[in-house]
């Protein structure tokens, strides 16, 4: 937890927190003494001009305890916000650059858990190292001196009380700091099956298995509130038994004080001063104790953000990248082979070809063949195993991961579209695009009409994923979004799926006779056959190899993964 705070908390608020709260407590700790000579000088002499004068003492001290306390509790929210607020950015601006095998292996789920939870626990720690942490051990060594001051004699009490609370309280941490730290898996747990319910709302329901989501979310959600309650029961049983140790605390010094000042051993004022030390040697104590149990919460917390941000990026820069050929778009695979992180068998296997401007690639297959995961290698996604992946003339390893993807316009298989507008979504293409560049995009897409013909044009508000639009239109916005953008290399990762034939074919045949485009390297994966036949060279692939290249009509006439895949369609209705 230190950890997270280096260079993210100010020394100098920790030390303002520091000084507040000493001169909260300093005045705290004056007060029953200021009431002791109230009593002893004051009352029993019937001197009202002395309590008169001491209560005016009373009063500012009490004001300035409460100046104090606000001015510590305003410092210590503040750091901890921007604490968490520090720590949030950085866990986000780690994860935007993390690769896809380092997404995979820590999760989304777990990831939200992490930014929000993990975080507001360590930002309630700091508010309580920032007030009890620091109020705890100066009140209780404070009050327990003043205490001695009053009556030597009244402080063996402490000896018998101070262990009850100590066992009982190492008690209680030893079964609560456990399920604490359960705590925060649990919710990993809840935020994953309540995730995937959301996102899979319309699969479940096409399924009918309602009941078992339902069930499933049940079983998890059960799991934590079992886990909270038994850990909210044990920390709910400190308060009455901390309670009934304070109030024998206070009967015990009320007999034992009564029969001092019997003996006039022990001023009046000065008992009444002691049973205000002993509270307070008590509460700090408490506090003490609480600290221990919610740290190690937050500790956990702190492990956890700490494994995000350490976790080490494989897909980096290099220390001296290497300048592109922007003038002369170049796409080289150099035998490539390449196996995701654990797996037994590569996923693409001496992958080798060579494009070049104004020329098209088509690569087609079956389920599982490598199509996506060839180019994902194109934007460096993924790092191949052996041979190289070349973009205009360069390795991707040895480029600039910035001014790859700047050179890469690339449109996955599902069409992301965010929360905002159509221009605020083109832009994410290129945030400098007129809007005349937009409507061209939008155009060149297939997309123009259906944007048109709302009142708000380029202003049509855009829902969360968009879902205010069909598959197709999603698929054309997000088509459009990539031509907005000004690159070397064009990749449509089977981003034509959700159109109809003759979409389909108007906006590849617009792509050709689009300037800018048709000067460039356009990478289309597609799954028919009618997607790909116009394309300058097909690449066949069957798990993970390349088992033919070359146009439509040589393949057409001899290579036989390409032929079965034109009878399947050819049976489903499709021309080849």
């Amino acid at each position: 937890m230190i950890k997270l705070a280096k260079g993210r908390v100010s020394l100098w608020a920790i030390l303002a927190a520091v000084g507040f709260m000493i001169v909260q407590v300093i005045s705290s700790l004056y007060l029953p003494n200021l009431t002791a000579d109230i009593v002893n000088n004051g009352v029993v002499t019937g001197d009202i001009d002395y309590i008169w004068k001491t209560g005016y003492k009373m009063i500012a001290f009490a004001i300035l305890s409460v100046v104090a306390s606000v001015a510590n509790v305003y410092v210590a929210s503040k750091v901890s916000q921007k604490l968490g607020q520090r720590i949030r950015s950085d866990v986000y601006r780690k994860v935007i650059n993390y690769s896809h095998d380092e997404m995979d292996q820590i999760g989304a789920s777990s990831l939200i858990t992490r930014t929000t939870n993990d975080v507001t626990q360590i930002q309630n720690v700091w508010v309580m190292i920032l007030r009890m942490m620091i109020m705890a051990p100066i009140m209780l060594v404070g009050a327990a001196f003043l205490a001695y001051q009053k009556s030597p004699a009244l402080t063996n009490i402490f000896l018998i009380v101070l262990p009850i609370m100590a066992v009982f309280m190492g008690v209680v941490m030893y079964f609560a700091v456990p399920l604490f730290r359960a705590m925060q898996k649990k919710t990993d747990n809840i935020n994953l099956v309540f995730r995937e319910g959301l996102t899979g709302v319309r699969v479940i329901r096409a399924f009918r298995q309602d009941q078992f989501e339902q069930d499933r979310f049940d079983g998890v959600n059960k799991d934590y509130t079992n886990n909270a309650v038994k850990v909210f029961s044990i920390m709910a049983l400190m308060f009455p038994v901390m309670t009934l140790i304070m109030s024998g605390t206070n009967i015990g010094i009320t007999w034992w004080g009564g029969h001092l000042i019997a003996q006039q051993s022990l001023e009046t004022g000065n008992m009444i001063a002691f049973l205000t030390y002993a509270m307070q040697i008590l509460m700090s104590f408490m506090m003490l104790s609480m600290i221990f149990v919610f740290i190690p919460r937050a500790q956990a917390s702190a492990v956890r953000i700490n494994e995000v941000l350490a976790q080490t990026t494989t897909l980096q820069s290099p220390a001296t990248p290497k300048e592109m050929a922007t003038d002369k778009p170049q796409l080289r695979f150099d035998h490539v082979k390449f196996r995701y992180a654990g797996a037994e068998e590569p996923a693409l296997t001496d992958i080798d070809f060579d494009m070049h401007a104004g020329q098209t690639l088509a690569i087609i297959g079956g389920t599982g063949a490598g199509k996506s995961t060839l180019v994902n290698l194109m934007p460096r996604f993924y790092d191949v195993e052996e041979g190289a992946v070349e973009v205009d003339g360069q390795n991707v390893k040895d480029l600039d991961l910035q001014e790859l993807h700047r050179q890469i316009a690339f449109v996955p298989q599902k069409a992301n579209l965010f929360t905002g507008t159509v221009r605020d979504n083109m832009k994410y293409g290129n945030e400098d695009a007129t809007d005349d560049e937009i409507w061209h995009a939008l155009e060149v897409a297939q997309a123009k009409d259906f944007i048109s013909e709302n009142p708000e044009g380029l202003d049509y508000h855009v829902e969360q994923g968009g879902g205010n639009f069909s598959g197709g239109q999603r698929q054309r916005l997000a088509i459009a979004r990539a031509l907005v953008k000004d690159a070397s290399v064009y990749v449509f990762d089977d981003s034509f799926s959700a159109l109809d034939f003759k979409t389909d074919a108007e906006l590849r045949q617009a792509l050709k006779e689009d300037a800018k485009i048709s000067s460039r390297i356009v990478v289309i994966v597609g799954q028919r056959v009618s997607t790909v036949a116009d394309a300058d060279t097909i690449l066949v692939l069957e798990d993970g190899k390349m088992v033919g290249r070359g146009t439509h009509a040589e393949l057409k006439a001899t290579n036989d993964t390409y032929q079965e895949i034109i009878k399947s369609q050819i049976r489903e209705g499709d021309e080849a």
